[in-house]
């Protein structure tokens, strides 16, 4: 769980506003578009990443969303997941974010990506072509902006199994999706980050 001595600042990183990169179902970009824009109604299709930071014993940092986030707000989901800005590369992008939301410096390695669609209630969408990353920290690392995350914990991969089959839990739909396909297809390379994996 957070503590307020460990939080970082209050920086505001995101806005309605910003420009995000609309693509095809092939991810080819089209051009841009507000995000805000991009997730009202049943939203617009754009790029997006979803990142999974393990500690040295395997867990999984986990952040709950801060409580006046448009969609999902205090849902619990993976570690960090953001977009790209218009002409930002997405390793740029994976690595500013984190920094921003978690006050981490971390290595970062691309997965897979996938496309997928969730409405949230009457109050927008996401439609989005996610890239996934792994990567990995420390415990005493994690310095995160309020702004964005309301709480935080590490998690072992059996709890993390627990907590997404909960379909009555408060869990962001893309950190189902993107857990199950870790587990099922990538776990082998996800071992390696930890301390008995090396």
């Amino acid at each position: 769980m957070a503590r307020l001595d460990q939080a970082g600042p209050a920086r505001i990183v995101s806005s309605d506003s910003e420009e995000l990169i609309l693509v095809d179902e092939h991810d080819r970009e089209l051009g841009t578009l507000s995000k805000g824009d991009c997730h009202d109604g049943d939203g617009v299709l754009h790029r997006a990443f979803s990142v999974f930071l393990f500690d040295p014993q395997g867990r999984l940092l986990i952040q709950q969303r801060a409580a006046d986030k448009r969609l999902w707000p205090l849902y619990w989901a993976n570690s960090c997941c953001s977009h790209p800005r218009a002409g930002e590369h997405m390793d740029e992008a994976t690595r500013r974010r984190v920094e921003e939301e978690l006050g981490v410096a971390a290595e970062l390695e691309f997965v897979y990506k996938f496309q997928y669609h969730a409405r949230y209630g009457e109050l927008g969408s996401e439609h989005e072509l996610c890239w996934v990353y792994t990567g990995r920290t420390t415990v005493s690392e994690v310095r995160p902006n309020p702004a964005e995350i309301a709480d935080w914990k590490f998690l072992s991969p059996v709890d993390v199994d627990e907590l997404v089959a909960d379909e009555q839990a408060p869990v962001a739909p893309w950190f189902r999706m993107e857990w199950r396909e870790l587990r099922e297809r990538h776990w082998e390379r996800i071992a390696r980050l930890t301390d008995a994996g090396r």
